[in-house]
C-alpha cells in the first residue's frame, strides 16, 4: 500500500518510528490535523464508521451528527452569501463537417482509474473491462455496417484509435464516448483536441469532431 511505501521508505531514512503504516494510527493523526478545519474529520472514529455505515465530514465533535449537505445555512465565503460568476459562452473549437460527422467525448469507466496503470493490474478489474471500446447509437451503427464487438477505428483531424463497437441507446445519435484508460493502438488523446481555453488553459479533451471506420477482418485484432 501507499503507507506502507511511506513507511519503508522512512525506515531507511532512519526515522521509522515516526511514520506508522496503521490504516487506523495514520486516520487517528487525521483527525488530529483536521481539527478545527474546513474538512474537519476529528469527531468521526473507526467506531462511528463501523456503526453508521460512514459518517459525513465536516464532523468536528464524537457527539456531532456528520454534514451529509453542506452549504444549507451559509456558504465559505465571508458574508455566508453565495457568489455567481457569470461566464462567455463559447462554441466547440472545432465543428463537425462531412469528413468527420460524429461529436467524440472521453472519459472514465468504472473498473479503470485514470491511464488504468494500477487497476488494470487487478485482474477482476481487468476482466470486467479488458480493452478499450467506444460507444455508438443504433443509428449510426446501422448506418456504418457496425455491429457489436467489430474493431472500430475513430478517426479525428488529428489521429486515431481503434476500439471495440458497443452500441448503446443511452447516447445521442450525433455522439461516440471513448474511455480515456488506454494507451496504444486505444489511446483516446491521439485523437482529442488540444485547443486551450483562453482563461483556465484546460484543453478540450471533451469533445472533438470524428469519424468512425469499420475495421474489416484482416485488420482486425484485440485492440492493446
Amino acid at each position: 500500500t501507499d503507507l506502507e511505501i511511506i513507511a519503508a521508505l522512512a525506515a531507511r531514512l532512519g526515522h521509522g518510528a515516526r511514520f506508522s503504516a496503521e490504516p487506523r494510527a495514520v486516520f487517528e493523526e487525521l483527525r488530529r490535523a483536521s481539527a478545527g478545519g474546513p474538512a474537519d474529520y476529528s469527531g468521526i472514529t473507526y467506531e462511528r464508521i463501523e456503526a453508521e455505515d460512514g459518517v459525513f465530514w465536516p464532523c468536528p465533535a464524537e457527539d456531532h451528527p456528520g454534514t451529509p449537505r453542506m452549504f444549507l445555512d451559509r456558504f465559505a465565503t465571508p458574508d455566508g452569501r453565495a457568489r455567481f460568476v457569470p461566464v462567455e459562452h463559447r462554441e466547440v473549437a472545432e465543428d463537425l463537417d462531412a469528413a468527420h460527422p460524429l461529436y467524440l467525448t472521453t472519459g472514465r469507466v468504472l473498473h479503470h482509474y485514470q491511464s488504468g496503470a494500477q487497476t488494470r493490474r487487478v485482474k477482476p478489474l481487468l476482466d470486467a473491462v479488458p480493452e478499450p471500446f467506444v460507444q455508438l447509437h443504433p443509428d449510426v451503427a446501422e448506418r456504418l455496417g457496425i455491429a457489436e464487438d467489430d474493431l472500430v477505428r475513430v478517426v479525428s483531424r488529428r489521429g486515431e484509435a481503434t476500439a471495440r463497437a458497443r452500441i448503446t441507446d443511452t447516447i445521442r445519435d450525433d455522439t461516440v464516448f471513448l474511455p480515456f484508460h488506454w494507451g496504444g493502438a486505444g489511446r483516446a488523446n491521439s485523437v482529442t483536441n488540444p485547443a486551450l481555453d483562453p482563461t483556465s488553459r484546460m484543453p478540450e479533451f471533451k469533445v472533438c469532431a470524428v469519424r468512425l471506420e469499420k475495421l474489416e477482418q484482416a485488420d482486425a485484432g484485440v485492440a492493446p
